[in-house]
């Protein structure tokens, strides 16, 4: 017998006598009836709430309001699908601060920690939380782009915003590398001092997008 099976024997018999457990209750909420603009709101507090900054715009915006958020930086780094009338005010005739992050040409570490941003997509946001869900799909690229650079600069449309954590679990491919992200990355130390930026940027920028 192998140790594993030994444990595992162990384990069996320990339990034998044991007594049936109860049933789990599941009557949480797993649905919600809240208004797309309920929704934009409560997202927005909850973002705003974790130190995020917060744009709500049109689709005809988005453009111009990417390109203000990335006016201050000296490079950014996009994931190889993401959808170029995004970037049409950020990269007129090919800026030279852009990089493609892309299948066959990635991006090592250094090139990352020397870039200043990254303009993603994401699949899912839950606005009771204000948690943001990004999968790995090719407008939101591999979870190097969004963790290392120090500002990152996310589109959530308007259509992918659900209230409850139940609702947003179906809309995901759990097989996928997925990234949560509720603020900017932060945290405290045993005297309560906030420090931002230990395990992903230091700055989160979102623009939620009606009509996407």
């Amino acid at each position: 017998m192998s140790a594993k099976e030994e444990i595992l024997s162990r384990i069996t018999s320990a339990l034998r006598d044991a007594p049936t457990p109860e049933p789990i209750p599941r009557e949480y909420r797993t649905t919600s009836d809240m208004p797309l603009a309920e929704l934009i709101e409560l997202l927005v507090d909850r973002l705003e709430d974790y130190k995020a900054h917060v744009d709500v715009v049109d689709s005809a915006q988005l453009s111009a309001t990417i390109a203000d958020r990335l006016k201050d930086a000296t490079s950014f780094v996009v994931p190889h699908g993401i959808d170029e009338t995004w970037l049409a005010d950020a990269t007129p005739d090919g800026d030279a601060r852009r990089r493609t992050d892309a299948p066959g040409a990635v991006l090592g570490i250094p090139e990352l920690d020397s870039t200043d941003a990254v303009l993603t997509s994401s699949a899912v946001s839950i606005a009771e939380s204000g948690t943001i869900v990004l999968d790995g799909t090719p407008d939101q690229g591999r979870r190097a782009i969004s963790l290392v650079p120090d500002h990152h600069v996310c589109v959530v449309p308007a259509s992918t915003i659900v209230r409850l954590l139940p609702e947003a679990l179906p809309r995901m491919d759990i097989t996928r590398p997925l990234t949560w992200i509720s603020g900017p990355s932060a945290t405290s130390d045993i005297e309560l001092e906030r420090v931002e930026g230990v395990h992903g940027p230091r700055r989160l920028d979102v623009i939620i997008v009606k009509g996407l």
